[in-house]
């Protein structure tokens, strides 16, 4: 069984999930991490306290971020589970993966992942749709229920998006775990280059990446 991370990898890149799955000792993720996901549960306070906001590790202007989660507050109509959900970092097993789930709200059930990195102009970044579909099958295999949409949460950012359990995000979802469960040795390296510079496993995968100058010969 996949854990969702390994979905997420496989969905990025497969040569990443082997180097993950291969390496002795798998590296904890940045302090800062940890720091942004909590903000995920602090909506309300930091909505309230401007003061309190200032010192937080967010990536916008307090004002921005006010604004933003702000609109994320109007615009929802499970706000209120999500500020406040029943279930937090609660482990999901289902017949194909399995992971934490940041969220979990109830009537009906529904989840949400906290992200600590930036979010896209719109959407989600597709690997992480890959594991945010993952999540959403193992909570439906659980509760025995449809599972029809979740959320994704960028919270250094003040995004939070809905996010809909269709069939395009199941198609991608079920092509990462293809891939997940196919791999068996190292697989070809990637055309897209620039996948490869922020990937912590770019020094055992031997790529080089080239800047925009080199490219163009200067």
């Amino acid at each position: 069984m996949h854990s969702f991370r390994d979905v997420e990898a496989a969905a990025y890149c497969p040569r990443k999930l082997y180097y993950r799955r291969t390496s002795p000792d798998e590296t904890e993720p940045p302090e800062i991490v940890g720091e942004r996901r909590e903000i995920a549960f602090e909506y309300d306070k930091l909505l309230a306290d401007t003061e309190r906001l200032k010192s937080a590790p967010i990536d916008v202007t307090p004002t921005q971020f006010q604004s933003r989660l702000g609109c994320a507050k109007a615009r929802l109509d499970r706000w209120d589970d999500l500020s406040d959900p029943a279930d937090t970092e609660l482990f999901l097993s289902g017949r194909e993966c399995r992971g934490i789930a940041h969220k979990v709200l109830d009537s009906p059930p529904s989840l949400s992942l906290v992200f600590a990195g930036e979010p896209p102009e719109e959407g989600i970044w597709r690997p992480q749709s890959a594991r945010l579909m993952a999540a959403a099958k193992a909570l439906s295999w659980e509760r025995e229920t449809a599972v029809d949409t979740v959320y994704a949460e960028y919270p250094a950012y003040g995004i939070v998006r809905k996010v809909d359990v269709d069939a395009r995000r199941t198609a991608a979802y079920r092509e990462a775990v293809r891939i997940a469960d196919s791999i068996d040795g190292p697989p070809a390296r990637t055309s897209n280059r620039s996948k490869c510079e922020p990937c912590e496993y770019q020094p055992q995968c031997g790529v080089k990446t080239r800047s925009l100058r080199s490219l163009l010969g200067d």
